[in-house]
């Protein structure tokens, strides 16, 4: 029998809509997501092996109490809106795990936290942007976990730590939100506030005590232009749960960049 071999987690930057299916004009420019799509194609090949499935927390997807996605093979959410037809014309088939959104549901309970489970929610735009370029082929299993509607940071890193020991069952747990997410703002071509906010995360992530680091993410709304950063933020709110899965395994930035003048970043745990 092969060894399961445990596996990382993850937070990562899933760009703007159908973004890598789109030329912009300035001052975004044609190649503004050439680095984000660079970093996302080498994921999987980075990992110390690759995963027997996915957990994707989507900031897309919010319930009154964290739901697990349970469809075998789920369709197409394009949760997008006023985008050329042919974005919504892709295609992400990769299968579900009825098995591993139970074992889910079944750790979130052990652990408190009452979860639901969604028979039939598609991949929403969180997922299958990142994950057609991360895993073009479509072959490994993806499971959907919905943010809890609260979006209480110390909650989302209980979350994350209840679902810790799917790691050790070779399954990767991704955080899919964004660094910066401020719609308004976005396409400016200034900086708006996000490279402080930007060295405050990074900072955070790379703390060497995960105390700290937990401490500084219950508290993230006291960081630089926090709130230029994240009006609202469900893209933030990704990353508690992968934190949160970490432990006390230490983070790094996998991905640094600027698109259209905003400072974004990616992060690995252990």
């Amino acid at each position: 029998m092969t060894s399961l071999v445990r596996q990382p987690t993850v937070f990562l930057t899933h760009g703007g809509g159908p973004c890598f299916w789109m030329d912009f004009p300035a001052p975004m420019g044609p190649h503004a997501y050439d680095g984000l799509r660079d970093y996302l194609s080498a994921l999987i090949g980075g990992l110390p092996a690759a995963p027997r499935a996915i957990v994707m927390v989507s900031a897309h997807w919010e319930e009154a109490a964290p739901t697990v996605s349970a469809a075998p093979a789920p369709g197409m959410l394009f949760d997008y809106y006023g985008f050329p037809p042919h974005t919504y014309r892709l295609s992400y088939p990769a299968p579900g795990e009825p098995q591993l959104a139970e074992r889910v549901r079944g750790l979130l309970g052990a652990a408190g936290i009452a979860a639901g489970t969604d028979a039939a929610r598609g991949f929403d735009h969180g997922v299958f942007v990142p994950m057609l370029i991360a895993d073009p082929s479509a072959r490994i299993p993806v499971v959907m976990l919905s943010l809890e509607a609260s979006l209480d940071p110390a909650r989302h890193l209980a979350i994350g730590a209840a679902l810790a020991p799917l790691r050790a069952e070779q399954v990767l747990i991704i955080g899919s939100g964004s660094s910066y997410h401020n719609l308004r703002a976005i396409f400016d071509g200034g900086e708006a506030g996000s490279v402080a906010f930007d060295d405050w995360l990074n900072e955070t992530a790379t703390a060497v005590d995960p105390a700290a680091r937990r401490a500084r993410l219950i508290d993230w709304r006291r960081a630089p232009n926090a709130r230029a950063c994240h009006p609202r933020e469900e893209h933030l709110i990704p990353m508690m749960v992968a934190a949160g899965a970490a432990g006390e395994d230490p983070g790094r930035a996998t991905f640094r960049g600027r698109i259209g003048g905003k400072a974004y970043s990616c992060f690995s745990f252990g």
